[in-house]
């Protein structure tokens, strides 16, 4: 009823005044951010009293910071980087989910020695991030009565499909099913994910938005998700369209990696924005606990907020 009366608010009050936020992306503008830019094409931020400046960060670790130090409102996360901040004295909460699957995956070429993940050991395995994706290796190759010293790591910084293809490593982890993949398609190279939620990794949702509870303002955000919601459904309803529509903001958009991210990204997008699963977090943080990547369990009530319940 109360989702319900405010959406009969927003469509009542067209010219009411608009409220500026800032919103930090975690990276340059991709697929990922499908709904955002959608809901600005479209209108649906004005139609909500929002005027929403959308920024890339210069540094992906640094959008969560400036949400905790106030210096924006809302910040694209990532839930389980989520976990450790907060463990780390962050304040932050998780106030709505954007893609609400992992896309996170180990990839590696089709026709190579790894037929499943048992094929690990003694292989050559490259990462980005360390910590998160040690924890996902860790627990992938413990399926199988294998540890992180029967591998070997490489750092490959953000390099993930060139060092596989090059044969730098047989493995990569922290490759985007939606991104990576269609690369390696795209340079005439076959590769195959292997998907962690399958691989003992308990779901999550891969990007959030957060926003810091002592300083937010929970009426705008409301009016964010609403306009992201509406603008998700017209995705769903029409993903051709909309991809014409997110392509021509920019045309370093318009290319055949976009376009093939684009239809493995939309129907990963969240379509209930706001709304909280309550055992994905708790589950999520006990399975950091059992790993020993924190300490300290944090109730669901601590790691995120479902706005409408308020």
């Amino acid at each position: 009823m109360k989702y319900f009366a405010l959406f009969l608010a927003l469509m009542a009050n067209p010219a009411m005044a608009q409220d500026r936020m800032t919103l930090m992306l975690d990276w340059f503008v991709n697929p990922d951010h499908g709904p955002i830019i959608v809901a600005e094409e479209l209108g649906y931020f004005k139609d909500a009293g929002l005027e929403v400046e959308v920024i890339a960060p210069a540094d992906p670790s640094d959008p969560p910071k400036m949400v905790a130090a106030g210096q924006a409102d809302l910040a694209i996360s990532y839930q389980p980087q989520l976990h450790m901040q907060i463990e780390n004295g962050l304040p932050l909460r998780r106030v709505g989910t954007l893609v609400a699957t992992p896309l996170n995956c180990l990839l590696v070429l089709e026709d190579g020695p790894i037929k499943s993940t048992a094929d690990l050991k003694g292989r050559k395995v490259g990462f980005s991030v360390a910590g998160v994706e040690e924890v996902l290796l860790s627990t992938i190759l413990a399926q199988h009565g294998h540890s992180l010293s029967d591998i070997e790591l490489v750092s490959v910084n953000w390099s993930l499909s060139p060092s596989l293809m090059s044969g730098q490593v047989d493995a990569v982890i922290g490759a985007y099913r939606n991104f990576e993949l269609n690369q390696m398609e795209i340079e005439g190279v076959a590769g195959r994910c292997f998907y962690i939620e399958e691989e003992g990794i308990p779901a999550y949702d891969e990007l959030i938005y957060v926003a810091n509870p002592e300083m937010m303002d929970s009426d705008m955000i409301r009016r964010f998700l609403f306009a992201t919601e509406r603008a998700t459904q017209y995705i769903m309803n029409h993903p051709q369209e909309s991809w014409e529509i997110f392509a021509g903001t920019s045309p370093e958009l318009q290319d055949e990696l976009n376009e093939k991210a684009w239809a493995d990204t939309f129907p990963r997008f969240a379509t209930r924005p706001a709304a909280l699963d309550h055992a994905r977090y708790k589950r999520f943080e006990q399975f950091l606990i059992d790993t020993g990547m924190i300490e300290n369990p944090t109730p669901v009530s601590g790691l995120a907020m479902d706005l409408n319940a308020e």
